[in-house]
């Protein structure tokens, strides 16, 4: 079925294009969301009437994304994990994780947001791209520690 997007979904493409999806996926979830129209003739004109409109809001949302990525790029995010041994985590460090770090560092940013190819389950540190808008993925190093080499670092900040 072919449906004409009424904003931007990562998956299929930008607002205004026209693309082909399955059936269910568009009668489902893509035209009672309001996120897709039919591909018909009357709203394919109404679509380019819109265009104006929509490219300078793609515009807004490019120069928002770029002015996040300046804030975000290069910044450091230091994770404390528990250690099974000298480098093997007990458990993981998630997208959940960097997300809510980047929050307590005043950084709102989504999970979905975070792209983390899997799930770190190591010590050390790495460097996780954030696709914040098409085209604009700026990197943050995470240094994954162990929670006792945190608290050593604490010990010593007090003592001084």
């Amino acid at each position: 079925m072919r449906v004409i997007l009424k904003e931007t979904i990562d998956t299929l493409g930008i607002i205004g294009s026209e693309v082909d999806v399955k059936n269910g996926y568009a009668r489902n979830y893509l035209i009672p969301q309001g996120k897709a129209v039919n591909a018909t003739e009357q709203n394919r004109r109404q679509m380019e009437q819109e265009r104006a409109k929509i490219e300078v809001q793609m515009a807004k949302e490019r120069e928002a994304a770029t002015q996040m990525a300046q804030r975000i790029d290069g910044l450091t995010c230091r994770i404390p994990a528990k250690v099974a041994d000298a480098t093997r985590l007990y458990g993981s460090v998630s997208t959940k994780d960097i997300a809510d770090k980047l929050q307590q560092q005043g950084i709102d940013i989504p999970k979905r947001m975070i792209l983390l190819a899997e799930p770190i389950k190591q010590t050390g540190t790495y460097q996780v791209p954030i696709r914040i808008y098409k085209d604009v993925e700026p990197e943050v190093t995470v240094e994954v520690v162990s929670d006792k080499e945190k608290e050593e670092q604490g010990g010593q900040e007090q003592k001084q």
